[in-house]
């Protein structure tokens, strides 16, 4: 799916350096290359490139920590559930049980929430929903213990809370419209430049579009790392520690409840 995106990123680009390399042709059959090319022009291109230089590097710092996300809230899922387990490991009456499904349920919760399937109050409140059932454990165990499960519980919303500003978040909105206008400017320039020979031209248009076009896109897609509702997103953090936690949790809770009704 996310290389098809990618694909359907490469062809959005062609077509649109395409419009460019037309309308340079449509103005050189029309003598109106009336801009001639000196180095004020080529500071113009280094400086644009120099500013997608920066924003590239900003919304990539961002990537870099996502790609660690979907991991931490796969080990605080993990850890919750081994955590529970081993209160009815230590004493086999603890009603665990609800705990464990509503941690099974979570995780499929956060999976449909990347999706904004879930609204991230709702999400909240369904983790916020494990808190009595952490209070009515300490009967069963140390308060220690249930401190740890609410460490974990609050690392679990820290890093939904994060992924969620990253996710609504824009990377410096002034910079993106800045650096539209001055592609848009420089493509309209170079239609209208007067280089030779004309084949030469032709060439020199469409890399140097093609080189703004595709960064000033590739960077409004890294921007949002978390974008799987969005069918033109194909640069995304993989999701699949969460799928596997969120397969595992559900085995868990199965294999509990089943062995819970089976017991004399």
């Amino acid at each position: 799916m996310k290389l098809q995106n990618r694909h359907r990123l490469l062809l959005r680009v062609s077509a649109l350096v395409g419009i460019v390399v037309g309308a340079k042709l449509a103005a050189h059959f029309l003598g109106w290359e009336v801009i001639s090319v000196n180095p004020l022009f080529s500071g113009i291109v280094a400086a644009n490139v120099f500013l997608m230089g920066f924003l590239l590097s900003g919304v990539l710092s961002d990537f870099k920590e996502s790609e660690r996300l979907p991991g931490e809230l796969s080990a605080c899922l993990e850890n919750l559930t081994q955590e529970v387990c081993g209160i009815r490991y230590a004493k086999p009456e603890a009603k665990v049980d609800e705990c464990l499904l509503l941690l099974a349920q979570l995780s499929e919760d956060i999976l449909s929430w990347f999706h904004k399937k879930h609204r991230t109050a709702e999400l909240l409140e369904h983790l916020n929903a494990l808190t009595p059932q952490f209070a009515a454990m300490e009967q069963w165990t140390q308060a220690t213990l249930v401190a740890r499960l609410k460490q974990e519980q609050g690392n679990l919303r820290r890093t939904l809370i994060r992924i969620h500003t990253i996710r609504e978040t824009s990377f410096i909105s002034s910079g993106y419209l800045l650096a539209d206008f001055v592609t848009i400017l420089l493509c309209v320039g170079l239609i209208f430049a007067r280089i030779e020979p004309f084949y030469e031209s032709l060439f020199f248009v469409g890399v140097i579009s093609y080189l703004m076009i595709f960064l000033l896109l590739l960077i409004r897609d890294l921007d949002n790392p978390f974008g799987y509702y969005d069918r033109s997103s194909g640069e995304d953090v993989s999701l699949k520690p969460i799928k596997d936690t969120a397969e595992r949790l559900a085995l868990i809770a199965s294999f509990k409840a089943t062995a819970r009704q089976a017991a004399p």
